[in-house]
């Protein structure tokens, strides 16, 4: 059934050329959208600086295009979009829910407890009334953040007790993963999110920083994560080899038998996409493992 309005994205970091989990998550993300006529955006999440490889954005994109994984509209890089971060935070900082923060690494290390993903800000800093040359941190609410997955069904967070208050500028004027996904989803009218349930973690504290600005909420799907040989999720950082764009429908193949899409045929990229197509659906996705949110 399509649905009306229907605008997801892919959003990967140019940290080095696509791997099988990146393109398992892509074509999750991709066959989402185009399975309810919606359209596809593509996103370039290279607001990190010191995480970007030279050269891996462009690489990325020849690789989805090899993929037959087309994207609708121009591409948005998060590089330049520095003034709408800067103005989510001066309307957050005029409603009085930043502040400054001077603690250290080492100083969450020494104090803070383990919480769903990393030590727990304890706070150190919310009423010491800082400000120049150091990180922003959010205010965040006292309840519990409630949201339904479309695989996990109701899962609940209370981002104060789990997570703390967060940072959304580093000290190094860099702003944040949290901060961008958020805005950026936003000015796209990004309406459902498909991506690694490595990242539901971050949904609860994304979704307080879309209520405390005043924008939409997407819909989430968060898909099984590829893993290593040792358990370990798939990635750059552990080795993952990268993709082969002249030998894509091998590795597509592979990608829709871990979606749960059996083992489409198709001789060229089309034919097995339009397959995939036809077969998508989340209620075939495999079941998560590690999931650490808890149930509404």
């Amino acid at each position: 059934m399509a649905t009306a309005g229907y605008r997801g994205r892919f959003a990967p970091t140019p940290s080095g050329p696509l791997h099988f989990g990146s393109l398992v998550a892509a074509l999750g993300s991709w066959l989402d959208a185009r399975a309810q006529s919606g359209e596809w955006s593509l996103r370039i999440e290279d607001v990190d600086t010191p995480r970007v490889v030279p050269g891996a954005a462009d690489t990325i994109l020849r690789a989805l295009e090899a993929f037959g994984l087309t994207w609708d509209g121009p591409v948005m890089w998060q590089s330049r979009r520095g003034e709408s971060y800067r103005a989510a935070l001066d309307r957050l900082q005029r409603a009085g829910l930043l502040y400054g923060c001077a603690c250290s690494r080492k100083d969450l290390a020494a104090r803070a407890r383990r919480g769903v993903d990393g030590p727990v800000y304890p706070g150190t800093c919310r009423a010491r009334g800082l400000r120049a040359g150091l990180a922003w941190r959010l205010r965040v609410p006292q309840r519990r953040v409630l949201f339904q997955d479309r695989l996990l069904g109701r899962v609940g967070c209370d981002v104060a007790r789990e997570c703390g208050d967060f940072v959304l500028r580093r000290a190094d004027g860099i702003h944040t993963y949290q901060l961008a996904v958020v805005v950026d989803d936003a000015a796209q009218g990004i309406t459902h999110v498909v991506r690694g349930a490595d990242l539901l973690v971050s949904t609860p504290r994304q979704i307080v920083l879309q209520q405390a600005l005043d924008v939409p909420t997407p819909a989430y799907l968060h898909l099984p994560v590829v893993l290593d040989a040792s358990g370990d999720k798939l990635s750059k950082q552990t080795g993952a080899p990268p993709l082969d764009p002249l030998r894509p429908l091998p590795a597509l193949r592979a990608a829709a038998r871990f979606l749960g899409l059996g083992d489409p045929a198709g001789d060229d990229v089309g034919d097995l996409l339009a397959q995939a197509l036809a077969r998508w659906n989340p209620e075939r996705l495999p079941p998560l493992r590690g999931a650490r949110l808890g149930s509404g």
